[in-house]
């Protein structure tokens, strides 16, 4: 398989890969044996020339008349997201917002394996989410990313402290991280972050239902 170079693969390339990762399980757990580029278009709502484009950038998949053999291109696709093994993954915050990111049942299974949580306050340390993560005093947090191999780190704080945990998790070993708190923390080159802020996207959906009224 040749793989380009991934800083050189658009983003917008990489999301659609999980669309089709996700299509190509259920295809897999249905039994389905091969699938054509068009039905995994219109399972994601997208054009196929589009998915033989993505799909190309990684080499040559699919036979002409026969498409593409769903199990064979499950395992490709996962190996290109790297979920073709179990990423661990820590959570700063134990609010409702990491709990609720804690307990998402789409992680479990899904190359993501959540570790810990991390928070300051006495009421919530020592305690389990629902899911059963444990959720430990912050002070722990550089000695339990490191002694767990932790990869990715997702960011759950009020504005203000959230560069501060950034900081932290980037000079424990950390390579990637997910913010969800409202703000854009600088990062050094070599870790990847994706600031993910809920009002911006509730805000970008109001301006475009504005347009629908």
């Amino acid at each position: 398989m040749e793989r380009d170079d991934t800083h050189r693969v658009p983003e917008a390339t990489t999301r659609r890969l999980s669309l089709y990762l996700r299509v190509l399980i259920d295809l897999e757990a249905a039994g389905e044996k091969t699938v054509s580029s068009r039905g995994i278009a219109d399972l994601c709502r997208l054009n196929p020339a589009q998915v033989r484009k993505d799909l190309s950038r990684f080499g040559g998949f699919g036979q002409r008349g026969v498409g593409y053999e769903v199990s064979e291109l499950r395992t490709v696709v996962a190996t290109l997201l790297g979920v073709d093994s179990e990423s661990r993954v820590v959570i700063v915050g134990a609010g409702n917002l990491g709990q609720a990111l804690a307990d998402y049942p789409g992680f479990h299974g899904g190359g993501f394996e959540i570790v810990a949580l991390f928070d300051v306050r006495d009421e919530v340390v020592g305690t389990r989410s629902r899911g059963g993560h444990p959720v430990h005093h912050a002070e722990e947090l550089e000695r339990i990313v490191q002694r767990e191999d932790v990869r990715i780190g997702m960011v759950a704080v009020p504005a203000p402290q959230a560069a501060g945990v950034v900081r932290r998790l980037v000079a424990s070993g950390v390579r990637g991280i997910v913010n969800f708190a409202p703000v854009r923390p600088d990062v050094p080159d070599g870790i990847a972050i994706r600031n993910v802020d809920l009002k911006v996207e509730l805000e970008s959906l109001s301006f475009f239902l504005r347009g629908l009224e």
